[in-house]
Protein backbone atom coordinates (compact mmCIF):
# COMPACT_ATOMS: atom_id res chain seq x y z
CA UNK A 1 0.00 0.00 0.00
CA UNK A 2 1.00 3.65 -0.70
CA UNK A 3 1.52 5.94 2.44
CA UNK A 4 0.16 9.03 0.03
CA UNK A 5 -2.77 10.24 0.51
CA UNK A 6 -4.42 11.87 -2.72
CA UNK A 7 -7.83 12.63 -4.16
CA UNK A 8 -6.97 12.96 -7.90
CA UNK A 9 -10.37 11.88 -9.24
CA UNK A 10 -12.45 11.94 -6.25
CA UNK A 11 -15.86 13.92 -5.59
CA UNK A 12 -15.85 14.94 -1.96
CA UNK A 13 -18.66 17.47 -0.57
CA UNK A 14 -18.35 19.18 2.37
CA UNK A 15 -21.65 20.25 3.92
CA UNK A 16 -21.09 22.95 6.39
CA UNK A 17 -17.88 23.82 4.52
CA UNK A 18 -18.31 27.68 3.88
CA UNK A 19 -16.37 28.42 6.99
CA UNK A 20 -14.45 27.47 10.22
CA UNK A 21 -13.94 23.90 10.52
CA UNK A 22 -15.50 23.03 7.36
CA UNK A 23 -13.91 25.10 4.94
CA UNK A 24 -11.06 24.16 6.57
CA UNK A 25 -11.73 20.06 5.59
CA UNK A 26 -12.53 21.62 1.97
CA UNK A 27 -9.41 22.86 1.23
CA UNK A 28 -7.43 20.05 2.77
CA UNK A 29 -9.12 18.22 0.10
CA UNK A 30 -8.67 20.11 -2.60
CA UNK A 31 -5.44 20.70 -2.07
CA UNK A 32 -5.04 17.23 -2.06
CA UNK A 33 -6.55 16.93 -6.26
CA UNK A 34 -10.37 16.31 -5.36
CA UNK A 35 -13.32 18.42 -6.70
CA UNK A 36 -14.90 19.73 -3.85
CA UNK A 37 -18.73 20.80 -3.40
CA UNK A 38 -19.84 22.96 -0.45
CA UNK A 39 -22.82 23.61 1.35
CA UNK A 40 -23.43 26.57 3.16
CA UNK A 41 -26.19 29.09 4.13
CA UNK A 42 -25.50 32.37 2.46
CA UNK A 43 -26.73 32.97 -1.38
CA UNK A 44 -23.34 33.66 -2.95
CA UNK A 45 -19.92 32.21 -2.81
CA UNK A 46 -19.20 36.10 -2.44
CA UNK A 47 -21.13 36.65 0.53
CA UNK A 48 -18.92 35.17 2.79
CA UNK A 49 -15.70 37.94 1.71
CA UNK A 50 -16.00 39.55 4.38
CA UNK A 51 -15.65 36.30 7.28
CA UNK A 52 -12.21 35.51 8.13
CA UNK A 53 -12.53 32.18 8.53
CA UNK A 54 -13.75 31.57 4.49
CA UNK A 55 -12.04 30.83 1.55
CA UNK A 56 -14.00 29.49 -0.95
CA UNK A 57 -11.85 29.63 -4.22
CA UNK A 58 -11.87 26.90 -6.25
CA UNK A 59 -14.37 25.34 -4.33
CA UNK A 60 -17.69 24.61 -5.67
CA UNK A 61 -20.71 26.51 -3.77
CA UNK A 62 -24.62 25.94 -3.20
CA UNK A 63 -26.37 27.49 -0.61
CA UNK A 64 -29.15 24.74 0.79
CA UNK A 65 -30.97 25.04 4.22
CA UNK A 66 -29.92 21.74 5.88
CA UNK A 67 -32.74 22.40 8.69
CA UNK A 68 -35.32 21.93 5.82
CA UNK A 69 -35.45 18.26 5.25
CA UNK A 70 -37.33 19.43 1.56
CA UNK A 71 -34.15 21.57 1.13
CA UNK A 72 -31.67 18.63 1.10
CA UNK A 73 -34.16 16.07 -0.76
CA UNK A 74 -34.96 18.71 -3.47
CA UNK A 75 -30.91 20.27 -3.88
CA UNK A 76 -29.68 19.36 -7.58
CA UNK A 77 -26.17 18.86 -6.36
CA UNK A 78 -24.38 19.43 -9.47
CA UNK A 79 -22.47 16.31 -9.34
CA UNK A 80 -23.03 12.27 -10.54
CA UNK A 81 -20.16 10.56 -8.99
CA UNK A 82 -19.29 10.99 -4.37
CA UNK A 83 -16.65 9.59 -3.08
CA UNK A 84 -16.37 11.57 0.49
CA UNK A 85 -19.31 13.16 2.49
CA UNK A 86 -18.52 15.49 5.13
CA UNK A 87 -21.32 16.85 7.61
CA UNK A 88 -19.51 19.45 9.52
CA UNK A 89 -22.74 21.55 9.52
CA UNK A 90 -23.30 22.98 13.14
CA UNK A 91 -25.01 25.69 15.18
CA UNK A 92 -24.75 26.81 18.82
CA UNK A 93 -27.20 29.07 20.73
CA UNK A 94 -26.20 31.03 23.63
CA UNK A 95 -27.41 32.84 26.97
CA UNK A 96 -29.60 29.69 27.55
CA UNK A 97 -31.49 30.04 24.57
CA UNK A 98 -31.41 26.05 24.07
CA UNK A 99 -33.27 25.44 27.36
CA UNK A 100 -36.43 27.00 25.52
CA UNK A 101 -38.18 23.69 23.39
CA UNK A 102 -38.19 25.38 20.09
CA UNK A 103 -34.20 26.66 20.29
CA UNK A 104 -33.90 23.50 21.64
CA UNK A 105 -35.55 21.26 18.02
CA UNK A 106 -33.92 24.53 15.92
CA UNK A 107 -30.11 23.32 17.14
CA UNK A 108 -31.25 19.36 17.03
CA UNK A 109 -32.96 19.90 13.47
CA UNK A 110 -29.56 21.22 12.24
CA UNK A 111 -26.54 19.41 14.31
CA UNK A 112 -28.36 15.90 14.11
CA UNK A 113 -31.57 15.08 12.44
CA UNK A 114 -29.93 16.91 8.78
CA UNK A 115 -27.01 14.13 9.07
CA UNK A 116 -29.02 11.53 8.65
CA UNK A 117 -30.93 13.25 5.62
CA UNK A 118 -27.77 13.96 4.08
CA UNK A 119 -26.53 10.50 4.63
CA UNK A 120 -29.96 9.10 3.20
CA UNK A 121 -29.69 11.64 0.30
CA UNK A 122 -26.48 10.30 -0.39
CA UNK A 123 -26.31 6.72 0.14
CA UNK A 124 -26.78 5.65 -3.78
CA UNK A 125 -23.67 7.49 -4.69
CA UNK A 126 -21.70 6.27 -1.64
CA UNK A 127 -22.78 2.77 -2.39
CA UNK A 128 -21.62 3.00 -6.00
CA UNK A 129 -18.19 4.60 -5.32
CA UNK A 130 -17.53 2.57 -1.86
CA UNK A 131 -17.53 5.75 -0.49
CA UNK A 132 -16.31 7.55 3.04
CA UNK A 133 -18.81 9.62 5.36
CA UNK A 134 -17.29 11.84 8.01
CA UNK A 135 -19.06 13.36 10.65
CA UNK A 136 -18.12 16.30 12.66
CA UNK A 137 -19.48 15.47 16.40
CA UNK A 138 -17.67 17.19 19.11
CA UNK A 139 -15.83 16.66 22.68
CA UNK A 140 -19.00 18.26 24.07
CA UNK A 141 -20.18 14.96 23.61
CA UNK A 142 -18.15 13.45 26.22
CA UNK A 143 -18.96 15.67 28.94
CA UNK A 144 -21.80 17.81 30.26
CA UNK A 145 -22.30 21.46 28.62
CA UNK A 146 -24.15 23.28 31.27
CA UNK A 147 -25.81 26.07 28.52
CA UNK A 148 -26.29 24.15 25.87
CA UNK A 149 -27.87 21.46 26.27
CA UNK A 150 -28.99 21.25 22.51
CA UNK A 151 -25.71 20.89 21.67
CA UNK A 152 -24.34 18.73 23.60
CA UNK A 153 -27.52 16.37 22.85
CA UNK A 154 -26.67 16.88 19.44
CA UNK A 155 -23.27 16.36 19.28
CA UNK A 156 -23.75 12.99 21.50
CA UNK A 157 -26.46 12.31 19.04
CA UNK A 158 -24.15 12.76 15.96
CA UNK A 159 -21.76 9.65 17.60
CA UNK A 160 -24.45 7.45 17.99
CA UNK A 161 -25.72 7.65 14.76
CA UNK A 162 -21.81 7.27 13.73
CA UNK A 163 -21.79 3.94 14.83
CA UNK A 164 -25.28 3.22 13.84
CA UNK A 165 -24.57 3.61 10.08
CA UNK A 166 -21.39 2.46 10.72
CA UNK A 167 -22.26 -1.02 11.32
CA UNK A 168 -25.51 -0.79 8.87
CA UNK A 169 -23.60 0.58 5.77
CA UNK A 170 -20.38 -1.01 5.82
CA UNK A 171 -21.79 -4.43 3.87
CA UNK A 172 -22.43 -1.71 1.71
CA UNK A 173 -18.58 -0.69 1.52
CA UNK A 174 -19.52 2.20 3.13
CA UNK A 175 -17.24 3.78 6.28
CA UNK A 176 -19.00 5.83 8.60
CA UNK A 177 -16.64 7.70 11.18
CA UNK A 178 -16.41 10.71 13.07
CA UNK A 179 -14.05 13.66 14.64
CA UNK A 180 -14.61 15.05 17.85
CA UNK A 181 -13.04 18.49 17.88
CA UNK A 182 -11.71 20.34 20.85
CA UNK A 183 -11.97 23.91 21.54
CA UNK A 184 -11.13 25.45 18.03
CA UNK A 185 -11.29 29.42 17.15
CA UNK A 186 -13.75 29.73 14.79
CA UNK A 187 -16.53 31.86 14.38
CA UNK A 188 -19.02 29.43 16.18
CA UNK A 189 -16.74 29.80 19.35
CA UNK A 190 -15.84 33.43 19.47
CA UNK A 191 -17.47 34.13 22.91
CA UNK A 192 -14.49 31.57 24.48
CA UNK A 193 -11.26 32.08 21.87
CA UNK A 194 -11.55 35.78 22.07
CA UNK A 195 -11.71 35.80 25.90
CA UNK A 196 -7.92 35.76 26.85
CA UNK A 197 -8.98 34.51 31.09
CA UNK A 198 -11.52 31.55 28.86
CA UNK A 199 -8.35 30.78 26.68
CA UNK A 200 -6.21 30.57 29.56
CA UNK A 201 -8.67 28.43 31.44
CA UNK A 202 -8.66 25.66 28.27
CA UNK A 203 -5.50 25.75 27.90
CA UNK A 204 -4.48 24.82 31.46
CA UNK A 205 -6.82 22.05 30.54
CA UNK A 206 -5.43 20.54 27.39
CA UNK A 207 -1.89 18.05 28.03
CA UNK A 208 -0.45 20.17 24.72
CA UNK A 209 -1.07 23.69 26.14
CA UNK A 210 -2.84 25.06 23.28
CA UNK A 211 -6.06 25.30 21.64
CA UNK A 212 -6.80 23.10 18.43
CA UNK A 213 -6.52 24.37 14.78
CA UNK A 214 -9.12 24.13 11.69
CA UNK A 215 -5.90 22.02 10.25
CA UNK A 216 -5.46 19.78 12.86
CA UNK A 217 -8.81 18.60 12.09
CA UNK A 218 -8.30 18.82 8.21
CA UNK A 219 -5.39 15.95 8.66
CA UNK A 220 -7.60 13.66 10.34
CA UNK A 221 -10.33 13.98 7.67
CA UNK A 222 -7.54 13.31 5.26
CA UNK A 223 -6.96 10.27 6.96
CA UNK A 224 -10.52 9.11 7.17
CA UNK A 225 -10.80 9.26 3.32
CA UNK A 226 -8.28 7.88 2.81
CA UNK A 227 -7.48 4.08 1.91
CA UNK A 228 -4.94 4.75 5.49
CA UNK A 229 -8.36 4.15 7.11
CA UNK A 230 -9.89 1.43 4.73
CA UNK A 231 -10.24 -1.00 8.44
CA UNK A 232 -11.89 1.87 10.29
CA UNK A 233 -15.56 2.03 10.64
CA UNK A 234 -18.04 3.54 13.24
CA UNK A 235 -15.20 5.23 15.45
CA UNK A 236 -15.05 8.80 16.63
CA UNK A 237 -11.56 10.08 17.14
CA UNK A 238 -10.98 13.08 19.56
CA UNK A 239 -9.08 15.72 18.29
CA UNK A 240 -8.38 17.67 21.19
CA UNK A 241 -4.99 17.91 22.39
CA UNK A 242 -5.29 15.58 24.92
CA UNK A 243 -8.47 17.07 26.81
CA UNK A 244 -10.44 14.57 27.23
CA UNK A 245 -7.86 11.62 28.61
CA UNK A 246 -8.04 13.33 31.48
Amino acid sequence: MSYEIGFDGKTVLVVGGSSGIGNAIARAFLDKGACVHVWGTRPRAEDYSDSKDSNLEGLHYKQVDVSSPEAIRECKPGFSQLDTLVLSQGIVLYNRAEFQPDRFRQVVDVNLNSLMECCFRFHPLLKESKGSIIVISSTAALHATRGNPAYGASKTGAMGLCRSLGDAWAPDGIRVNSIAPGMVPTKMTEVTTQNPKRVQAWEAQIPLGRLGQTSDIAGVALFLASPLAAYVVGQTIAVDGGLTIR
